[in-house]
């Protein structure tokens, strides 16, 4: 799933989905999503990337809310991971500080001054 916020081009992506073999009856049951949001900026004929990694929790689904492994959609499990603690619009403030940190460093380390510089 893709998103553009202030000129950057976010993209929410299910990279790994652990399972139970069994639970409850049913087979392959996921518990575990690991999930990646990433972010893209073209500034002053640049791009700057940068991205968060994390893993959410699910709870057991009950009864009718089992969806079969093989009928599962990434929106649907993006949609699971947001209604189970992750904060969508801090995650992808996370990912543009990351970016405005690479156009606007709040830290640098210029050379020593008295360093002759390499020929």
């Amino acid at each position: 799933m893709t998103d553009t916020l202030t000129s950057i081009t976010m993209t929410w992506d299910v990279t790994q989905m652990d399972c139970y073999p069994q639970a409850d009856g049913q087979t392959d049951v996921v518990f575990v999503v690991h999930w990646t949001c990433a972010g893209q900026q073209s500034s002053g004929g640049q791009t700057y990337n940068a991205s968060v990694y994390s893993t959410c929790s699910l709870p057991a689904p009950t009864g009718s809310d089992f969806t079969p492994y093989s009928q599962l959609t990434e929106t649907q499990v993006l949609g699971w991971i947001w209604a189970n603690g992750v904060d969508k619009t801090a995650t992808e403030a996370a990912v543009s500080q990351q970016i405005a940190n690479q156009i606007n460093p709040p830290v640098v380390t210029p050379p020593l001054p008295w360093a002759t510089p390499a020929a």
